[in-house]
């Protein structure tokens, strides 16, 4: 038993880790299509927009540059937990605790605040005048592309944080269990 939750908890403590890098790179794209699109140049001048919705290029930037921050925190976290030996220790102390329950409060938070966001921002994208984007990149003969695939991806990349921070959760419970059975061999062998 002790083998499996030892692999068990490495394997979680390398999830936790990339869920993290994941949170980080999903920000990093998010605002990528509407970059790609001119969005910044019909959203120049924020009171007289070229076309409705073009707008959401200033309102999103304050939100994808808090989940930048937010993905660089949880990635330093998660490696808070690897400094104090959670992914390798037999015995938890007090700091493997701490580490973990800080590492999920925070992807959870993190997770549940961009899943909020993203449903706010994808309603916002579908209010776009489409057809004036298409009309004004035709006219600028620039290339454009209205698929809302990085709103729709943030689903997963929170429902995976989330559930891998879960995980953590379901590893430490599976740890004390195993620590408390070990300490009770150790006391019937030195008992018996």
């Amino acid at each position: 038993m002790y083998k499996k939750q030892m692999l068990v908890q490495r394997i979680v403590c390398f999830a936790t880790l990339a869920a993290a890098v994941l949170v980080f790179v999903y920000s990093l794209g998010l605002v990528t299509d509407l970059h790609y699109n001119n969005f910044e140049y019909y959203a120049e001048d924020p009171k007289y927009p070229v076309f409705d919705g073009a707008n959401i290029y200033n309102e999103i930037q304050p939100f994808n540059q808090a989940l930048t921050t937010a993905g660089i925190i949880l990635i330093l976290s998660s490696v808070l937990v690897f400094i104090f030996g959670s992914h390798s220790r037999r015995k938890y102390y007090i700091g493997n605790y701490i580490t973990i329950g800080l590492n999920t409060l925070l992807s959870i938070g993190v997770s549940v605040w961009g899943i909020v966001n993203v449903i706010k921002y994808r309603a916002m994208y579908d209010q776009i005048d489409f057809e004036a984007l298409e009309m004004w990149q035709n006219l600028l003969k620039e290339p454009y592309d209205i698929s809302p695939f990085w709103f729709d991806v943030g689903f997963y990349v929170f429902g995976i944080a989330i559930f891998v921070a879960i995980l953590g959760v379901l590893n430490l419970v599976f740890k004390v269990v195993v620590m408390k059975n070990e300490q009770q061999l150790l006391e019937e062998v030195s008992n018996g």
